[in-house]
């Protein structure tokens, strides 16, 4: 019986064609391809800039330094993310401050977010890292609202979500990664997710001077910019103005990367088909289906539902190679963070208890589908 996993790449003739054009060009590390990835996603999720970099991990950690995070600083984030999250800020020397989750959509509660800002904890809080947790974006409006009355900066972590939107106050429509709300945004290439490079990431941004910042920084903080450079002994000379780091993407992720890009919106399509037959087929089961945000249009990145016994059903899942997941163990509970401080976050450490996600990518086939449909009902019923 062949497996099926909670998710995985989906690899064509046009993705395999573009990445041999690489291997045989002048370029394999950072080239023409990187530079048209980024116009092209630039324009997918209509953000001014999009500088693409090895990973997410890197993207949230050149986010963090261009935005001036540093020692001694404190960022709100959720528990219920990957660990890299909140790692970036401990990457700087910040300390994370945890705040619970909408125990509905497992997205960052806000209301907690403002309450945590008027505390006596939120004293040193300069900004804020919501996950668009599933898919589902974060209302960003609201939360600008609230990080400019406190005076924070957000960077959005958008990896579940690029084609993902929202639908702010003016009716406006909001892709995920625009830049309209938040400081920075950052997305993953990683093989489950919806563009898949192998390796990858990119930072999205309104803001020329981020911007300008998370460039320098991704190559060692060297530049050959004529404009930028205290002396100039010719065409080879370059400076190195920070200490940077080598987070660059290569040209055949980057081939890879925009070959996806360009089956995009029809892999979105497809993701909300498979939500739909799922959502319709588990009405009456014994299992709660988690929700997406209001005036949102949803991304399923994950599928995700709620069960009493959890761990008997993804067992039983296994045994008939069906590939489930946990998404995610709260951050605040691992032991690196429960030495530096403790956090009692009820909603999160409740939804952990019970979360599974099923199968969701935009390769699964109808056979498949159907296949989990009908061992979850056996299961659930």
């Amino acid at each position: 019986m062949q497996n099926i996993p909670y998710g995985r790449q989906s690899i064509n003739e046009a993705d395999l064609l573009a990445v041999e054009q690489v291997l045989k060009s002048d370029f394999l590390t950072q080239g023409p391809a990187v530079a048209e990835f980024e116009r092209s996603f630039s324009e997918y999720v209509e953000a001014n800039h999009a500088i693409a970099v090895s990973n997410g991990t890197t993207a949230l950690h050149l986010c963090c330094l261009a935005l001036g995070l540093k020692p001694g600083d404190k960022v709100i984030v959720t528990p219920i993310t990957f660990a890299a999250s909140v790692n970036c800020v401990r990457y700087c020397g910040a300390e994370p401050i945890f705040v619970d989750i909408d125990p509905n959509t497992a997205l960052l509660d806000l209301n907690k977010v403002r309450e945590c800002l008027a505390s006596p904890q939120g004293k040193g809080v300069v900004g804020i890292i919501p996950v668009d947790f599933a898919g589902a974006p974060v209302n960003l409006e609201e939360l600008r609202g609230i990080a400019d009355e406190f005076g924070c900066w957000i960077i959005e972590d958008a990896c579940h979500a690029p084609g993902g939107s929202f639908t702010d106050s003016n009716g406006q429509k909001n892709p995920c990664g625009n830049g309209r709300y938040a400081d920075a945004a950052i997305f993953s290439f990683h093989p489950v997710k919806h563009i898949a490079c192998g390796e990858g990431g990119m930072v999205t941004t309104k803001s020329d001077k981020v911007a300008e910042k998370v460039r320098l920084l991704r190559t060692h903080g060297i530049t050959k910019d004529p404009d930028t450079l205290e002396e100039n002994h010719g065409a080879w000379y370059y400076e190195m103005h920070e200490l940077g780091y080598n987070y660059r993407l290569s040209d055949m992720q980057a081939a890879l990367g925009h070959s996806q890009l360009s089956r995009a919106k029809a892999g979105i399509a497809r993701r909300r088909e498979i939500a739909k037959r799922y959502e319709a087929a588990f009405t009456n089961l014994n299992l709660n289906v988690l929700e997406g945000a209001a005036n949102h249009d949803h991304a399923f990145h994950l599928f995700i539902v709620h069960l009493e016994n959890r761990a008997d059903i993804y067992q039983q899942l296994r045994s008939k190679h069906i590939y489930s997941q946990v998404h995610y163990i709260p951050v605040h509970t691992m032991p690196y963070y429960k030495q530096l401080a403790e956090f009692s976050l009820p909603c999160a450490e409740t939804y952990y208890e019970g979360c599974l996600s099923l199968p969701m990518y935009h390769g699964l086939t109808d056979d498949d589908q159907e296949r989990v449909i009908e061992v979850m009902t056996e299961l659930c019923s």
